[in-house]
C-alpha cells in the first residue's frame, strides 16, 4: 500500500479526522505512490486552536530569537537538499536538477532573508506640523504588531518554493500559521513539518493542514480567527476569496492566473480543448 502522509497539528502528525484520503499519483507513471489526507473544516478547526494557542508565546518572543530558529531551519534545508529534491522531483515531475539547483535552495534562502529582516525593523514615530485648526504639534507613531494566525495556501508549480515564501514572513514577525499546501504536491511540505520541530519551533507554531480547496481551503479562509489570508491559485479562486476575505475585513493576498502556453496536439479532441483553454 503507498504510505500515508498525515496533517501536522500542535507539533504531532495526526491522520485525517474522517480517516479520508486522496491518491497521490506519480505524474511520470500515474501510479498512486503515496495518501494524502482529505482533510475539512473539523481538521482546521483543530489546526487553528493549535495556532490560536501558541500565538500568544510566539508572537511575544524577540526578535533575535525568533530568527534564530528560522536559520536554523533555513540550515535543516540545506542539509536535506537531495532528499527534499527528490521528493519534489517525484511529486512535480519536473527535473530533479531544477529541484536541486533553484527550488530547495530559493526555499531555505526565503527564511533567511526574513529572519534577517526582523533584526532590522523598527517602530516610528512622525511629528504632525500645526495647521489652522491643530494648535499644537501632533505625534503620530506605528506600531508594527503581529496581526495573528495567517492561512497559508499555496500551489503545485513551485511546490515548497512557494509555501516557504508565504510561511517564512508570517513566522517570522510573530505570527502562526495554518497551512494548506497543494494537495498535488504535498510531500515537502510534510517533510518541512518535520524539519520545523528539528529547528526548534514550539508546538502550534506552525500547522500544515492538507486536501483539497473545497472544503479544506475554503474553511481556512472564511473562518472569522483567520485575519490574514495569502493564495496563489487560480482567478477564479482568487475572486472567490476576494469576495468572502473582504465581507469579514480580512488582509488579503492574492497572486493569481497564469502565464504558460497551452499545448494542443494534433489528436486532440478540439473542441474540448478550446473550451477548456478558454
Amino acid at each position: 500500500m503507498p504510505d500515508s502522509l498525515s496533517n501536522f497539528i500542535n507539533g504531532q502528525a495526526v491522520p485525517p479526522l474522517s480517516g479520508r484520503y486522496l491518491d497521490n499519483l506519480d505524474p511520470a507513471t500515474g501510479a498512486v505512490y503515496s495518501r494524502v489526507p482529505d482533510s475539512d473544516a473539523a481538521d482546521v478547526e483543530a489546526a487553528l486552536a493549535a495556532a490560536k494557542s501558541a500565538f500568544p508565546a510566539w508572537s511575544s518572543t524577540p526578535a533575535p530569537d525568533r530568527s534564530r530558529i528560522l536559520l536554523k531551519l533555513a540550515d535543516l534545508i540545506d542539509a536535506n537538499l537531495d532528499a527534499l529534491a527528490a521528493a519534489e522531483c517525484r511529486d512535480s515531475g519536473k527535473p530533479i536538477t531544477l529541484a536541486r539547483a533553484i527550488e530547495i535552495p530559493r526555499a531555505a534562502a526565503n527564511f533567511r532573508f526574513f529572519a534577517q529582516a526582523i533584526l532590522n525593523t523598527r517602530e516610528e514615530i512622525y511629528h504632525t506640523q500645526p495647521g489652522p485648526v491643530q494648535a499644537d504639534r501632533a505625534i503620530n507613531t506605528v506600531l508594527r504588531r503581529p496581526r495573528g494566525v495567517a492561512g497559508c495556501i499555496s500551489p503545485w508549480n513551485l511546490p515548497l518554493y512557494l509555501f516557504t515564501w508565504k510561511i517564512a514572513p508570517a513566522l517570522a514577525t510573530g505570527n502562526t500559521i495554518v497551512g494548506k499546501p497543494s494537495e498535488m504536491t504535498p510531500m515537502t511540505a510534510s517533510m518541512l513539518a518535520q524539519l520545523a520541530m528539528q529547528a526548534g519551533f514550539p508546538a502550534g507554531v506552525l500547522n500544515i493542514v492538507h486536501g483539497r480547496g473545497q472544503p479544506a481551503g475554503a474553511a481556512i479562509v472564511s473562518h472569522p480567527d483567520v485575519p490574514t489570508i495569502t493564495f496563489t491559485g487560480s482567478t477564479a479562486v482568487g475572486r472567490w476569496i476576494g469576495q468572502t476575505a473582504g465581507a469579514m475585513l480580512k488582509r488579503v493576498s492574492l497572486e493569481l492566473g497564469g502565464k504558460n502556453p497551452y499545448i494542443v496536439f494534433a489528436d486532440a479532441d478540439l473542441p474540448a480543448a478550446l473550451d477548456t483553454a478558454a
